[in-house]
């Protein structure tokens, strides 16, 4: 079994001070083989922010992946975001913005969502499916999962654009045999087959440590992968730190997503 422990949107320059602590408690507690976090590490993507991201980061136990979100470009800076983009997130978090992650039982491939001149809305690529279904070229019978901060396929009450590149990045995921999609930026928990691609598991999380909270509160999901089968729990602030507050689990049959019970 593998365990994947999903964060995302900490949005350092809004984060709530009093979560990070109970959150990193509950992370060694939890034990995953792999921390990801996709994306929005900062609020305005300044060098202050970063450097509180930074060391959050080096108190975590368990290896990382991240991809950066487009809060992680600068904002207010024009000039630097048209001409240096990314030159605050490689100094601070990583000079890789698509990482790869594999051991004995998964490949996890990060993709780069961002882009300048669509700050909000993201962008997918061509180039990059392509980068990314060549980094589970050797993948073989693992658990293939790719990671993105905007994500392929909005709720019917989500009132932001969908992702420019979304729907090639569906076909190209599931042609190259992605199982899951991880993804982050609307601040609110999703876990479903995709809906025109079955054989692809989205799963959003909302926001651990943002005080933008959007009809939830600050959550994580937490994967335990066996197999063909995958269990998310929904990981809750409360009054006594992060608790399990809901779970679903799904089987992957016929090249499709089923979901169990």
């Amino acid at each position: 079994m593998k365990r994947i422990l999903h964060l995302s949107d900490l949005h350092y320059g809004r984060a709530r001070e009093d979560l990070e602590q109970p959150l990193l408690d509950v992370i060694a507690r939890l034990t995953p083989d792999l921390v990801v976090i996709s994306g929005d590490f900062t609020q305005r993507a300044r060098v202050g922010q970063f450097a509180r991201a930074r060391a959050f980061l080096d108190r975590l136990d368990a290896p990382w992946l991240a991809v950066p979100g487009n809060h992680d470009t600068p904002l207010d800076n024009l000039w630097l975001r048209m001409v240096a983009p990314w030159r605050r997130y490689r100094r601070a978090i990583h000079q890789d913005l698509e990482p790869r992650y594999a051991d004995d039982g998964m490949v996890v491939v990060g993709v780069n969502t961002v882009n300048r001149f669509a700050w909000q809305r993201g962008r997918l690529s061509s180039r990059r499916i392509a980068r990314a279904c060549e980094g589970f070229g050797a993948a073989g019978d693992r658990a293939r999962i790719a990671v993105l901060h905007h994500p392929l396929q909005h709720g019917a009450g989500v009132r932001k654009r969908l992702m420019q590149g979304a729907d090639a990045g569906l076909r190209g995921f599931a042609e190259c045999g992605a199982r899951i999609v991880l993804s982050g930026h609307l601040h609110n928990t999703v876990i479903a087959p995709m809906r025109a691609w079955p054989e692809l598991l989205f799963v959003q999380a909302g926001t651990c440590l943002s005080s933008r909270v959007r009809g939830e509160p600050n959550t994580f999901n937490l994967l335990d992968l066996d197999g063909p089968d995958v269990r998310i729990a929904r990981w809750a602030a409360g009054e006594t730190g992060f608790v399990e507050s809901d779970a679903v689990s799904y089987v992957q049959r016929d090249g499709a997503w089923h979901r169990r019970g």
